[in-house]
């Protein structure tokens, strides 16, 4: 079976120590790993059922959005069993030429953390962003956080009814430390939610809970690497009593379907 880790950041080797580490301070969480690197990656995957990784990164600043965006595209291309997702910073000035760009080196999606890059998500230089990719490319967003307001779960409904045509991920189950919140607010097949970050929280009840109220075809497996090891967070979600079916739905199929991609 094919399975795709849809949520994977990745950093220069130069920097990825100290990016890793400001994820960890952000959140107050010891990382699984500082090494954010595509080779450490790889290396955690080698004898495990993963396939295929979703990687992205996240520009705090707009000076870096084009670096980020480049470094992704070179290493899908190093790696083909890497699929890209470029980022965007809501000051970035020319944000339709840079998501051009992006498309052309192959990258599949538009990553955004409201909360680290300070923005409401349904911000107006946000939603112009959404304009240029709603019917091109999916969104890749971090939703979620009990301490701020930027990507609240309903700020992401407002999105969502704005634009029809736009296929979003809303990460951490549609909104980490929120989860109730967020499925209340996002009954919607554009809509996909990954795992990531958040079954060591929830636990095995409420995970399966919560995979079973979105449906399985709208959940899709991921680790945040390197916050967590994706081996351990893919055995949390197959110990879990799914069909194959549903199986082949959560590790590699919904991925596909958000992203339009065919991998196996």
């Amino acid at each position: 079976m094919t399975v795709i880790d849809c949520h994977c950041h990745i950093y220069p080797e130069k920097i990825a120590q100290r990016a890793a580490g400001s994820v960890g301070d952000f959140y107050n969480i010891p990382m699984f790993t500082l090494d954010g690197t595509s080779a450490k990656l790889l290396e955690l995957c080698e004898n495990t059922p993963i396939t295929h990784h979703v990687v992205c990164s996240v520009a705090t600043k707009p000076a870096t959005v084009e670096t980020i965006n480049t470094f992704i595209a070179e290493q899908c291309q190093i790696h083909p069993n890497f699929i890209g997702v470029a980022t965007m910073h809501q000051d970035y000035e020319d944000p339709e030429r840079e998501i051009n760009r992006a498309i052309e080196m192959g990258l599949k999606g538009i990553k955004l953390h409201p909360d680290t890059q300070e923005v409401n998500l349904d911000d107006p230089r946000l939603m112009n962003v959404y304009e240029i990719i709603a019917g091109r490319i999916p969104l890749m967003v971090h939703t979620g956080d009990y301490r701020y307001d930027y990507s609240h779960p309903r700020r992401l409904k407002k999105v969502l009814s704005t634009f029809p045509d736009l296929v979003v991920n809303a990460a951490h189950f549609g909104g980490w430390s929120v989860y109730d919140y967020a499925f209340e607010l996002l009954e919607c097949e554009r809509c996909f939610v990954d795992a990531c970050s958040s079954m060591e929280y929830l636990g095995p009840r409420r995970t399966l809970e919560l995979v079973r109220a979105y449906g399985t075809d709208r959940v899709m497996f991921g680790s945040d690497f390197p916050m967590w090891n994706p081996a351990t967070e893919l055995e949390r979600l197959t110990q879990l009593p799914f069909s194959d079916d549903e199986l082949e739905n959560l590790l590699w199929h919904n991925c596909e379907r958000y992203l339009n991609v065919k991998v196996g």
